[in-house]
């Protein structure tokens, strides 16, 4: 499945903010793979979060190519609406105009997403699954587990997201564990959380070498592991 490995490590970071640009130095340093979830129509605007009095300015469209080559972008929606409880109508064009309007600025299919906000549902991923090629669509939920999620993909559960207390737990776990089944560690998080001291840039990058250039892993982005 992973060219005969075992074992895959892959990320998944969401909003596509400026904070990107250090995260990106760290995982290509380390050969670690990410999918980045962006949201198209807010591309280029200053924010803030005041709640974690942190900056939220999001890239540049004109910096999307350059920055994620090697990675694989994907859609998060087009302004980060919650979807559950939005008519049809809107959750198509939230979803799809955002594919489309990224895949101009990437220059290949979009099949991956992750939800805004977190909130999901069966009747929002069969929404998108009727009306989408979208194959893949990350949660908010850690399963602390490695086992490779088969069906329902369209709301597929991470391991673990990086800022939980457990998060190092979990990698040492992952490392030292042997199994004959398929294993995935699916690490997701913002990177404005490390701005913001959820987690520090150290700790993060200290958990990146530790996990790196192993030959019983495969490394890739949600994509390449999951489809």
């Amino acid at each position: 499945m992973w060219n005969g490995k075992k074992k895959a490590v892959t990320f998944s970071f969401d909003d596509g903010v400026t904070q990107d640009i250090r995260l990106v130095e760290i995982l290509n340093k380390y050969g670690l793979k990410c999918t980045f979830n962006i949201n198209s129509g807010l591309l280029g605007l200053p924010n803030r979060l005041e709640r974690l009095k942190v900056n939220h300015t999001k890239i540049k469209a004109s910096e999307v190519k350059t920055l994620y080559a090697g990675h694989e972008i994907a859609v998060h929606s087009l302004t980060h609406p919650t979807l559950v409880g939005l008519d049809e109508e809107t959750i198509i064009r939230q979803v799809e105009e955002d594919r489309i309007a990224l895949e101009k600025l990437c220059g290949y299919p979009i099949v991956g997403m992750a939800y805004p906000n977190g909130p999901n549902d069966d009747r929002v991923a069969g929404i998108i699954a009727k009306n989408s090629p979208i194959k893949y669509s990350r949660t908010t939920t850690s399963t602390h587990s490695f086992k490779v999620q088969k069906e329902g993909l369209l709301r597929y559960n991470p391991t673990v997201c990086y800022i939980e207390d457990c998060f190092e737990e979990i990698v040492d776990k992952f490392l030292a564990s042997e199994s004959d089944e398929d294993q995935l560690l699916y690490i997701w998080g913002h990177s404005y959380e490390m701005d913001a001291n959820l987690i520090s840039w150290e700790k993060f990058e200290e958990v990146c070498k530790k996990l790196a250039f192993r030959d019983d892993i495969f490394y890739g982005t949600n994509k390449e592991v999951l489809l």
